[in-house]
């Protein structure tokens, strides 16, 4: 056994990242003060991804070794190691921090290059054999407490989103090209959605694009029922699959449900793009009783409040 029945499971691992595109050194962005939180973000909800809960792995230091980015982990709990190993070896983990680097920084892509490592070990070499990579882990203890800057950077993490401005381009690029009106509805052209129009109520209704009012009225009117159309829309976007919604929760507790829902949907168009149509927002409301909140995205409202 690699622990007794008492003893917490604990155990050690360093994951080195590089970068590809030769315009993109991770290591200089964490040195630079302004990109730092941003990269820090993009680590810490790809761990998150990777082993399904945000306190799943330990940040315990990131360190600058050029060309690398070099994060030391702490995993507290077998299982959770299982399945980052698991996320890591399929290249979830991998093309989970490539699109939170891609969100975070504002870049078109972040090709990544990783290696892991416990101790001597090269565990890239023997990622099939998933036991004995925890062997070597929880071989190595940390060798150090959470670094304080990580700490400061949690900290930040919580407060500066809301500031950063980052997503907010990133959604009025979006809508630039979704609100452009030579394609307002997908009837114009047969590569925005399949189909054309949809029925809601007896009546039929054109299938377009969802757009920057749609957003704001979901964002405003959805109040806590937020994570449950998430969780409907999930079944059809990938985007939104566990533990991104929690992950959501947490990340934007402080904003309040406007925020949250308001960042739930920014992902759904920002994955979907073209394919982030009414008709799909319509069905995960209906699914989830939400009758008053869909009649008003279709304007079949005057102005009335949605409960």
């Amino acid at each position: 056994k690699m622990a007794g029945s008492s003893a917490p499971w604990i155990g050690s691992a360093y994951l080195f990242l590089q970068s590809t595109c030769k315009t993109i050194v991770l290591p200089s962005l964490y040195e630079s003060s302004q990109k730092k939180p941003s990269v820090f973000k993009a680590l810490k909800l790809a761990l998150a991804d990777s082993t399904g809960s945000v306190n799943g792995v330990d940040m315990l230091k990131v360190h600058c070794s050029h060309p690398h980015l070099i994060v030391q982990l702490k995993f507290c709990k077998q299982e959770n190691c299982r399945r980052f190993l698991q996320s890591y070896r399929e290249g979830a983990l991998q093309e989970s921090l490539q699109n939170h680097l891609q969100l975070s920084l504002a870049v078109t892509t972040v090709p990544l290059e990783m290696e892991l490592k416990a101790g001597n070990e090269h565990l890239d070499n023997m990622l099939k054999d998933e036991d004995r990579c925890l062997e070597c882990i929880y071989r190595e203890k940390p060798d150090r407490l959470r670094d304080e800057e990580i700490t400061e950077l949690e900290e930040c993490l919580k407060s500066l989103i809301v500031h950063q401005s980052i997503n907010n381009n990133i959604a009025v690029k979006d809508y630039a090209s979704l609100n452009s009106p030579s394609l307002p509805y997908p009837s114009q052209s047969s590569s925005l959605s399949p189909q054309v129009t949809f029925i809601f109520q007896g009546q039929e209704f054109a299938n377009r694009t969802l757009t920057l009012d749609d957003h704001q009225k979901f964002a405003k009117l959805v109040s806590k029922k937020w994570k449950q159309v998430g969780r409907s829309l999930q079944k059809s976007c990938r985007a939104l699959r566990d533990p991104v919604i929690d992950n959501l929760a947490l990340e934007y507790d402080r904003e309040g449900l406007y925020e949250q829902a308001y960042q739930l949907l920014l992902r759904f168009i920002q994955s979907e793009g073209k394919k982030a149509t009414i008709a799909r927002l319509i069905a995960a409301l209906e699914e989830n009783g939400l009758i008053s909140l869909a009649e008003e995205l279709l304007g079949l409202h005057s102005n009335e409040d949605c409960s």
